[in-house]
């Protein structure tokens, strides 16, 4: 049995989902299908939400969420279908969530306004399958994946997700399941979510609980590059990849597999494929136990970076003390730590520049520590450095 995961580009149009159709009528028989949200409608909802909590108009970005999903409706289906009208429904309760005013947590409402991308993109392929024929059974995956109270990053309570996992997609080996990935729901039954391109992990997820033997990835570039090729050209694709490498890799920003991800396919050994949607003849890239692999040097650029310079008030030594005071003080506002550096009296560290994160966190800082910071960086990395490496960026 196999998971198979289709990224947002794989379905951002009508002919997308058309040629994602094809793809799993003519190579999927069974298991579990996950998706994004379609195209960029994720940075659309992330407007909505930013604007939504501090209270700055959102309508034309909500009309423009309407419209893109209602667009790709018009093209796939029949003008009484009903998942035009079940859409509508998905919107009205977005618009009805906007309604209300914000809490004094934006990570709780980003949580409850961003998943609304991965409902509709359920509703629209499931129905379009069904359509193309191809059977298939949609499930929310909410249901089954219960996750800890960590808004924009929960961690997944493995013990009960087993136990629901396991109960709601079942005979697997006869049927065909589509669902979300990047969401969950906690105790309280409030959605989560996993963390940006979260929808990796999701099939990492279930691929570990229901012993999948593989996983696949379907994304619009024919494997994992050694550079984005937006960035880049002329890069080369990497044909074979252990698990630490693509830890390594997912870790310092590489966008293609999302941090997360490879650990409980690890765990169980589970093979991860990283394939194109638009030339399936091409195995792209193979993720698993490899040993003693050459890789060429891989480039890796990750932006909205901020560099924090943290320094005692009195010019004392930085000591463990102060650098467990301040991992702490990071750890309490989920400020995710890319780099570090320390000298005798200051501690840097450069960090991904989440909103409201990291200015509550050096706002808590300030209060102890002479605190500086520079954003608006670019950290560049090269992994399996080779001399010269350098001077193509």
């Amino acid at each position: 049995m196999i998971i198979n995961k289709f990224g947002g580009a794989s379905i951002k149009d009508a002919d997308a989902i058309k040629r994602m159709a094809q793809i799993c009528n003519d190579t999927i028989l069974n298991g579990i299908v996950v998706v994004s949200a379609m195209g960029k409608t994720t940075n659309l909802l992330e407007k909505i939400a930013s604007n939504y909590f501090v209270k700055k108009p959102f309508s034309d970005y909500l009309q423009e969420f309407r419209n893109y999903h209602k667009q790709i409706i018009d093209a796939l289906f029949s003008k009484n279908h009903t998942v035009s009208s079940n859409f509508d429904l998905i919107a009205e309760k977005l618009a009805k969530k906007l309604q209300a005013a914000p809490s004094s947590n934006y990570d709780f409402e980003y949580d409850q306004i961003v998943p609304f991308g991965e409902l509709a993109s359920v509703l629209i392929v499931s129905e379009y399958l069904i359509v193309f024929g191809k059977p298939v059974i949609s499930k929310d995956i909410r249901n089954s994946l219960k996750t800890d109270s960590t808004y924009r990053n929960a961690k997944v309570d493995w013990e009960l997700s087993k136990k629901l996992v396991v109960n709601n997609f079942d005979d697997l080996q006869n049927k065909l399941y589509l669902t979300q990935g990047f969401i969950g729901a906690d105790a309280n039954g409030s959605t989560t979510t996993l963390g940006r391109e979260g929808s990796d992990f999701t099939a990492a997820a279930l691929a570990n609980i229901l012993n999948a033997d593989k996983v696949v990835v379907w994304k619009d570039v024919p494997g994992i590059m050694c550079a984005d090729p937006n960035w880049l050209p002329n890069t080369n694709k990497i044909e074979r990849l252990s698990y630490l490498d693509a830890i390594e890799l997912a870790f310092y920003g590489a966008k293609v597999i999302h941090p997360k991800t490879i650990k409980p396919l690890q765990n169980k050994n589970i093979p991860l494929q990283v394939r194109s949607f638009i030339n399936i003849s091409d195995a792209g890239t193979l993720i698993n136990n490899f040993e003693n692999l050459k890789i060429p040097p891989v480039y890796i650029k990750k932006n909205n970076q901020i560099l924090i310079s943290i320094k005692p008030v009195d010019y004392s030594f930085i000591v463990e003390e102060n650098l467990s005071h301040i991992f702490a003080i990071l750890a309490k506002n989920n400020i995710n730590v890319n780099l570090m550096q320390n000298s005798a009296v200051s501690f840097s560290i450069i960090a991904d520049n989440e909103m409201y994160r990291v200015k509550n966190g050096i706002k808590e800082l300030k209060e102890h520590y002479n605190v500086k910071y520079n954003d608006g960086l670019e950290l560049i990395t090269i992994r399996h450095n080779t001399p010269g490496a350098e001077d193509l960026v």
